[in-house]
């Protein structure tokens, strides 16, 4: 006998959701204050990761030491702090860390390497040199992101993303971060992979197991997952474990070899110009300018998937081109008090919105308190930021999943049934890894990326450009979106156009006056359209 048919209500598809459900705490509902409190600290926690690791790269090869690298750190940390703090005031309102970025890292290597540093003997006046080389470079650079900002330009880009563009977007703005993930966990296995088992284990599973601790673990699993696998590491180090280990391993599962809390002072408050007055070369700052887009398009992705974890509707444009009007004056700020980097969205920090079910704002807002506090009070925050890198690395493997599945949730308002929903969506992923790939084997192979010409700038630029993964692949589906039959009707609902028309002002919502209107009634002298 044939089996009964379904009940029509069975084969109903999954609703569209403009807001994410089942979070627990939305972009303007706090957590009681010791919850929060907590989460600020953990927020950052997880941003501690960019804020060491791009020093820690850069400061040798400008020449300083472990009191510089320090330094530049505690410049890094305060700078964040304050830009954080400014963002969630003024700028978008969302609850978005702002801090380093690895797409200033190439540029920044160029001026190190350029030709009138090479002469320098004594470390620390080369060191002091380079710094306020990059200093004038993305105090240059913050213009691009202040005038696109301010002026509404990036309004009108903003306005002809649909669903089906944005997705590839945000997805490759976590998934693209995949270098930062496993292959750093690998450099100390033996640390690197209890964090990941760990933290899977009280983020996904406990909470099940034990349903009335379970929303402890959920929120909190970074720090109790952190302070076990540290402490593990600690004895390990104190074992004697690593004693007869190469190099290489001892400073990747060490706890002991950082060289932050000996270099750290106890109190020091950055300012502008600590360095001294920034030099300014015009290679170098357009240059600069190019990361500084490449930032621009990336932070609008991780915007658009902290939105998401937030539970708010998707952000006006007009609130996004405010966003990163403020964004520009982080670059700025970066390049006054001089942090060798400069600023965007914190990847990872988007993330664990979507880990903690936590979107709130005054979370982020305290987060950026802990900032601007250790900061000042070195030796305490170099403590925490002497955190062995794998364990930072297992923490990425997750937090990077949840931005990228941000981007895969906007297919939800597309008809994935479309061959071309299927040609720009494919397309588009796959340029966006392959491109970029090409890129960076050229440059580790030879040393110098697919671009040589005698112009460095040139090649930095363009370098720069296609060595991003959410770039490229955004590009190529924001391009291919609004090129191939975009007046068609039935079109413009495979791309999900239709459910995000009412967003794309700021009063055709009633929503967007909730999540996005400045305080203070601020919104009567700086209107959002």
């Amino acid at each position: 006998m044939a089996a009964p048919a379904p009940k029509q209500e069975e084969l109903q598809p999954h609703a569209v959701k403009d807001q994410l459900p089942a979070v627990s705490y939305c972009l303007t509902s706090p957590p009681p204050w010791p919850e929060a409190i907590l989460l600020g600290f953990q927020h950052y926690l997880v941003m501690l990761g960019t804020t060491v690791i791009i020093p820690t790269a850069l400061v040798p090869q400008m020449g300083g030491g472990n009191e510089e690298k320090a330094r530049v750190i505690q410049t890094l940390l305060f700078v964040a702090g304050i830009n954080t703090l400014l963002q969630s005031f003024l700028g978008t309102r969302l609850p978005a860390v702002i801090g380093g970025s690895y797409t200033f890292v190439m540029p920044t290597i160029s001026i190190i390497l350029a030709g009138r540093y090479s002469g320098i003997a004594d470390p620390h006046e080369k060191f002091v040199r380079i710094m306020r080389g990059t200093q004038g470079a993305l105090i240059v650079a913050s213009t691009l992101q202040i005038i696109m900002g301010f002026s509404g330009l990036w309004r009108i880009v903003v306005r002809l993303l649909s669903p089906l563009s944005a997705a590839p977007l945000v997805a490759l703005v976590g998934f693209g971060l995949y270098e930062l993930g496993f292959p750093s966990v690998a450099k100390c296995v033996e640390i690197g992979l209890p964090q990941i088992i760990l933290l899977v284990a009280l983020s996904q599973y406990i909470p099940n197991l034990m349903p009335l601790l379970g929303t402890a673990f959920e929120r909190f699993a970074i720090i109790m997952s952190v302070a076990v696998v540290w402490l593990y590491a600690f004895f390990l180090t104190v074992g004697g474990a690593y004693k007869n280990a190469a190099p290489k391993t001892q400073f990747h599962c060490r706890t002991d070899r950082s060289g932050l809390v000996g270099g750290a002072p106890w109190i020091s408050v950055p300012y502008p110009f600590q360095w001294g007055a920034p030099t300014f070369d015009a290679g170098e700052a357009f240059a600069m300018m190019a990361a500084s887009f490449v930032a621009l398009v990336e932070s609008t992705g991780a915007f658009i998937a902290v939105s998401r974890y937030a539970s708010a509707t998707p952000c006006p444009p007009s609130v996004m081109s405010r966003g990163i009007g403020w964004q520009g004056v982080g670059i700025l700020l970066s390049g006054l008090f001089g942090t060798a980097n400069g600023s965007s969205v914190s990847v990872e920090n988007a993330g664990l919105l979507g880990l903690t079910r936590v979107g709130s704002r005054r979370v982020v807002q305290i987060s950026a308190g802990f900032m601007i506090f250790f900061s000042i009070l070195g030796k305490f925050g170099a403590v925490f930021a002497s955190i062995p890198g794998p364990i930072i690395a297992a923490i990425y493997c997750l937090l990077f999943a949840y931005v990228g599945m941000a981007g895969v949730g906007f297919l939800q308002f597309c008809n994935l049934n479309s061959f071309r929903t299927k040609f720009i969506v494919g397309f588009s992923v796959f340029m966006g890894l392959s491109v970029p790939q090409y890129f960076n084997e050229y440059t580790s192979v030879a040393g110098f990326g697919p671009v040589h010409t005698h112009a460095r700038w040139f090649n930095d630029m363009i370098n720069v450009v296609f060595s991003s993964k959410a770039f490229v692949g955004g590009a190529v589906a924001y391009l291919l979106d609004n090129t191939i039959h975009r007046q068609d009707g039935t079109v413009r609902k495979d791309r999900g156009h239709h459910f995000w028309d009412r967003f794309r002002s700021f009063k055709t919502d009633p929503r967007s006056e909730e999540f996005y209107s400045l305080p203070f009634n601020l919104n009567k002298f700086f209107p959002s359209f």
